[in-house]
């Protein structure tokens, strides 16, 4: 006998199927809602709850990693990307990319071409870290004891941007906090790229105090989305930012700690070393 939640995860797969095999029709609520025999207003409530996001979000997400694939591709012209996408000119393909990815189509296909970086190593009390900043703000921080490992994480996510070693303030503001110089938080500026979604956990993550520790599903209730605990741990991987988005501060609900992207026992040593500054 289908329990409740085994005949709802069916109809989240099944609408996911239907979503990624017809994006180019770009069907609307009413005709994907129809697909797994649900009113309108129940099929938006229960997707979100499953997959973290509205049904019309995750199209566009659909949608534009398939544009992101044309637009990679020599010959592909704006107008056939929009057309082989199912979207109804350019407008609109700008629109999605503005809104998903935080530039336009052109500058994406053109790889962050017209992006300066800066970027700088330094040694931290976890390891040599690099840390790179725009004009705006610190766009990439990362631990990596190779240096050219690390420059090469941080090409492959702006592949064509102008890449400069150069130490600024922004970097200094940032590096600061392992110094205990907590007076400069204010000053640290962030830049980041990412879906709405995404964005939602990462500021709940710079809410939790240093010290303390939250969980997969605290955040995921946070956030209002208290099914989304395994979208939220994806989000959380995909952190471009170390340390100062503290992706470290979340353990799971059984008070295990859980993966990090830059290693276990380097998640150890930061929060005994949080929890040990802490307490003073």
């Amino acid at each position: 006998m289908e329990t409740q939640e085994q005949l709802n995860y069916r109809r989240v797969a099944q609408a996911i199927g239907y979503i990624k095999d017809n994006f180019r029709k770009q069907p609307n609520l009413d005709e994907i809602a129809e697909q797994v025999h649900l009113s309108p207003f129940h099929f938006q409530r229960l997707f979100t709850e499953w997959a973290g996001t509205s049904p019309k979000k995750f199209l566009q997400y659909i949608s534009v990693e398939h544009a992101k694939k044309m637009l990679m591709k020599d010959r592909s012209t704006l107008f056939d990307t929009a057309y082989k996408t199912g979207l109804s000119g350019t407008s609109r393909l700008h629109d999605l990319f503005i809104g998903i990815e935080g530039m336009t189509p052109a500058e994406y296909k053109n790889g962050g071409n017209q992006l300066l970086i800066r970027y700088s190593f330094a040694e931290s009390p976890f390891g040599k870290i690099i840390v790179a900043s725009t004009d705006k703000g610190v766009c990439f921080m990362a631990f990596n004891e190779d240096e050219h490992l690390a420059l090469a994480s941080l090409s492959g996510k702006f592949p064509n941007a102008l890449l400069i070693e150069e130490y600024d303030l922004l970097q200094q503001n940032a590096l600061s906090i392992f110094q205990d110089d907590w007076t400069k938080l204010p000053e640290i500026k962030l830049h980041l790229k990412g879906t709405d979604f995404q964005l939602k956990v990462w500021e709940a993550l710079m809410k939790i105090p240093m010290g303390d520790l939250s969980t997969y599903g605290t955040i995921a209730r946070q956030i209002e989305k208290p099914n989304a605990s395994r979208a939220v741990g994806t989000a959380i991987g995909s952190n471009p930012v170390a340390f100062l988005i503290p992706c470290h501060r979340v353990i799971q609900s059984t008070g295990l700690f859980g993966g990090y992207m830059w290693g276990n026992t380097r998640k150890t040593a930061i929060i005994g070393w949080e929890g040990a500054r802490s307490e003073v």
